[in-house]
């Protein structure tokens, strides 16, 4: 078997993710650094940078500003072996709203740019589209280590073993075979394992966190593509979040996905994510990069 040693507690990879050290500030801008858990693969995972840099932009506001948007490109793969340098540029505060954009670098070239706004609390208009129905209960799904953790393979015991969210699929899993519906449509349910008492803002990093990890399934059900499959190359190219409502990281949470477009080697995957209860409390888009070596 994979000799490897995982934490007995998979969030506390999140809890250390969001743990960042602070190197400058000013009113202007500041800077941390942050760190990679131990991983299988040497490359960072993009969900990890997204929710650092919001992490950094978060320290940078007051505690009454909520986040509720970001927008982020991808542009360079991450070392997993070095630490990483996120600098925040402290645009704007304005009466309701901050605006934040962060660089994380590493041999001293961007990796990740990043733009977050924040809003105090207001009152005005509402309303969402509602939440699915029909869909199993997360305690009537498998975990992902019933799913693949018996599989002698790095890739398949660090996808059982070494996540910080339990994600328990509506719809069979494509890790190793196609679904048996080609359908542009994805549901998980996801939340971490134990509590993770943080604030508002950081319930947000983290939830993005957890969001880079099935974006794009949806584009790869609908053409049966699966992860083991050897003919496939798949990057993020960016990733966008709204939030809502406010939601606890420790309840669940049910993410459903769509894929709208696939084109020119790209693909979007779109999903809302909502409270057990209903509330939609965020919007994901994300595009990525699908190559597949029968196109060429």
């Amino acid at each position: 078997m994979v000799n490897t040693t995982y934490p007995d507690d998979p969030t506390d990879i999140l809890r250390d993710v969001l743990k960042l050290e602070r190197v400058t500030s000013d009113p202007d801008s500041s800077t941390f650094t942050g760190h990679t858990p131990k991983q299988t693969r040497g490359q960072v995972f993009g969900g990890q940078v997204v929710a650092q840099s919001l992490a950094a932009a978060s320290h940078s506001v007051h505690d009454d500003r909520n986040l509720h948007s970001m927008h982020c490109y991808f542009i360079r793969p991450g070392d997993a072996s070095e630490p990483l340098t996120i600098g925040v540029d402290h645009h704007r505060d304005g009466r309701s709203f901050s605006v934040r954009h962060v660089e994380v670098t590493q041999h001293n070239k961007v990796i990740l740019s990043l733009t977050c706004s924040f809003q105090t609390q207001d009152k005005g208009i509402e309303h969402q589209e509602p939440m699915p129905e029909g869909i199993p209960h997360p305690d009537e799904l498998p975990p992902i280590s019933s799913l693949v953790g018996m599989i002698d393979d790095p890739n398949a015991q660090e996808l059982a073993y070494n996540r910080p969210f339990d994600i328990r699929y509506a719809y069979e899993p494509i890790f190793l075979r196609p679904g048996s519906e080609r359908v542009n449509r994805n549901i998980v349910w996801m939340k971490t394992f134990t509590p993770v008492n943080v604030s508002r803002n950081m319930a947000a990093a983290g939830l993005a966190y957890g969001t880079d990890y099935t974006i794009l399934e949806a584009i790869m059900r609908h053409h049966g593509i699966t992860w083991v499959d050897p003919e496939k190359s798949v990057a993020s190219l960016d990733h966008a979040m709204w939030f809502h409502r406010p939601f606890t990281l420790d309840q669940w949470l049910l993410f459903v996905q769509e894929s709208p477009s696939a084109q020119s080697a790209r693909g979007l995957g779109m999903g809302r994510i909502y409270t057990i209860d209903g509330d939609l409390v965020a919007t994901v888009a994300q595009e990525g990069m699908m190559r597949l070596s029968k196109f060429g």
